[in-house]
């Protein structure tokens, strides 16, 4: 199970409550997080840097309270049935103006051996800038994107405003054989709802092409 980020809008308090949730769903192969760009307090004005600080450390410390493994620019090797896939997590990577604190290669540095790599990365822009043609990760998934939180599906076809802004927003995406999909989230951000963007949770099924 991955969760790729943006667990609060800001501030740790927004937790509360939402343990016993989450803490009631299990994986098999564990519960995996990385970090998107709101869960660092960087658009709060704070008293202290020290209170900053506190803040995101309350809210890592929440992933493990509730059984995530939060993956910092870190990579965690997954087997089954004597088959192994790498799943790869890294910080925060944004184009201009968020913030870069994600670092792929040293979280790829232990798990080049392993064919069948999957990355979380809270922003599909990573995409484009650093994973297709410069690695062999064949996943990688995202969010960030909320859907913009407003557009409309008809059979096939979806529309957000937010395409606008960034090419790759929900769904899935193919660049020669490398993959991405941009999950819609659940929450909200500014307006407390959503306009024809319904939330999401993904369910991926894996295929062995040999």
């Amino acid at each position: 199970m991955f969760f790729t980020g943006d667990l609060v809008n800001n501030y740790a308090w927004e937790l509360k409550g939402w343990k016993k949730t989450f803490n009631g769903l299990f994986a098999e192969k564990g519960k995996y997080a990385v970090l998107g760009n709101h869960d660092y307090g960087d658009y709060s004005e704070w008293n202290t840097v020290e209170e900053k600080k506190a803040n995101f450390e309350t809210i890592k410390a929440f992933y493990k309270a509730i059984g995530f493994k939060l993956l910092l620019n870190e990579a965690e090797i997954i087997e089954k049935s004597g088959e192994y896939l790498a799943l790869i997590g890294v910080e925060n990577w944004g184009s201009p103006p968020f913030k870069q604190y994600g670092d792929l290669k040293k979280a790829m540095a232990e798990v080049s051996r392993i064919p069948f790599k999957i990355l979380l990365s809270h922003d599909p822009s990573h995409w484009k800038e650093e994973v297709i043609n410069t690695t062999n990760i064949s996943l990688t998934l995202s969010g960030h994107t909320h859907g913009m939180q407003a557009g409309f599906e008809y059979k096939k076809l979806q529309w957000s405003p937010i395409k606008y802004k960034y090419k790759e927003w929900a769904g899935l995406y193919k660049e020669n054989n490398q993959y991405l999909y941009v999950n819609r989230g659940l929450g909200w951000l500014g307006f407390p709802g959503r306009l024809g963007m319904r939330p999401e949770i993904t369910c991926i099924e894996l295929k062995s092409t040999v």
